[in-house]
């Protein structure tokens, strides 16, 4: 090679060098930029759906309606549902005699470990105490009592018992609110024969979720479908202390006008009441299902705020049921929308919606009637589906991420891997 070839080359070579060494200083500035805005935007709780949880059930059992999940100090999970009394006869052929392999209505109060195996189950009518027409919500306390409510028609009452299913208390009367010589309207959402009593300090009209608060041994009452209330209890003698409406006002039994978004806010809720929820400092985030809105009160029952989720939703509302989440300040809500059939994640702070997820549907990670949410100890969520859903899932936390979209859509395993 030639000396001015030879020149060339290392002139050549060196350029070539030169410009990786800008290209790759380039490229730090804008992984740099990038780590640095990505750590500058919103961020959010990231899931991704657990197909393979729970474990089938025994004895060919399948779940009705599921109307209330809760996790317990034990990370075990435990649900409600309906059973029998929701599923079509083709669902329960053993029951009717017309199968021999499928299926049954499990027995109503199911609980599961992590593992997803099932531990105790039991529930339905029993001597000593009215179960009700449609169960509804289930909660265990901190001296490990199992509380339930109930919206089926003549439900006015709630239930306490063990975590074996041994029967402890019954709040209130079942009937209490049937209109005297009526016999009509037995069913969720019927209001033939029945009048709300809102202000009666004995008995309840249709109890969609009850919460123990540990510190002061109160129990919060969602009160609830036929009512327009949140009442608060002694936990051990049930005895009513205090109830408030929407704003905190004088609870009023007057039937509403349908929900119209584009009206003023209505000053009592709209039935149903379907969760009241305390937070770490000891707020109360009560859901106005078919307002579209989640109020925040005092323990006392004044009101501190309100926000509005998917206004223009209207049928069975967009606000079902909340969980909060496990950080120390419970930085954010998860709600539950069954008309929508999303979760919505929510700055718990300024009640502004960050990101959603989920779809309508019947595949892992997809909703039809999402109803009810809890979380537990490891920030993993569980929601439980009412009418032709019937289903437990659970959604395995995936860590904090950048929300880069409104809506996440169905999260499946490997989208929401932690990086």
């Amino acid at each position: 090679m030639t000396k001015l070839a030879r020149n060339r080359a290392v002139i050549v070579g060196a350029s070539v060098l030169g410009l990786l060494v800008v290209l790759g200083v380039a490229q730090s500035v804008l992984d740099r930029t990038a780590d640095a805005q990505s750590k500058a935007a919103v961020q959010a709780p990231r899931f991704e759906v657990d197909p393979l949880w729970p474990k089938p059930m025994p004895n060919h059992w399948v779940l009705g309606q599921t109307i209330g999940v809760f996790v317990d100090p034990d990370d075990h999970v435990w649900i409600v549902h309906r059973s029998s009394s929701t599923l079509a006869d083709q669902e329960k052929g053993i029951e009717k005699k017309t199968a021999e392999l499928c299926c049954a209505g499990a027995p109503p109060v199911l609980e599961f470990d992590q593992a997803g195996n099932l531990l105790r189950h039991w529930g339905g009518p029993g001597q000593g105490y009215e179960w009700p027409d449609g169960n509804h919500g289930i909660f265990i306390d901190h001296k490990g009592n199992v509380w339930i409510g109930g919206n089926g028609g003549p439900d006015s009452h709630i239930l306490k018992f063990t975590k074996d299913g041994k029967f402890l208390l019954q709040i209130g009367k079942k009937g209490a609110r049937r209109k005297a010589g009526s016999s009509a309207g037995n069913q969720e959402g019927q209001v033939a024969g029945f009048v709300g009593g809102s202000n009666d300090p004995m008995n309840f009209g249709r109890v969609a979720k009850v919460i123990v608060d540990p510190k002061e041994n109160e129990a919060y009452v969602a009160d609830g479908y036929l009512n327009k209330r949140v009442a608060v209890l002694d936990a051990d003698t049930g005895k009513m202390k205090r109830y408030w409406g929407a704003y905190g006002n004088k609870p009023d039994d007057t039937p509403l006008p349908p929900y119209n978004p584009a009206a003023k806010p209505a000053q009592q809720f709209y039935n149903p009441v379907h969760c009241a929820d305390m937070s770490v400092d000891r707020f109360i985030y009560v859901c106005d299902r078919v307002g579209d809105r989640l109020q925040v009160f005092t323990p006392e029952g004044k009101f501190v705020k309100e926000g509005f989720f998917a206004k223009n939703t209207k049928g069975s509302g967009a606000v079902w049921d909340i969980a909060f989440s496990k950080d120390p300040q419970q930085k954010y809500v998860f709600m539950a929308d069954g008309m929508n059939d999303i979760v919505r994640i929510v700055d718990r702070q300024t009640l502004q919606e960050l990101t959603s997820f989920g779809d309508g549907g019947r595949q892992p990670g997809q909703f039809y009637g999402v109803h009810s949410i809890a979380i537990d100890s490891k920030g993993n969520l569980y929601t439980t589906e009412t009418w032709e859903g019937k289903r437990l899932q659970r959604f395995l936390y995936k860590g904090l991420g950048p929300v880069t979209k409104p809506h996440q859509g169905v999260v499946w395993p490997g989208s929401n891997a932690t990086k």
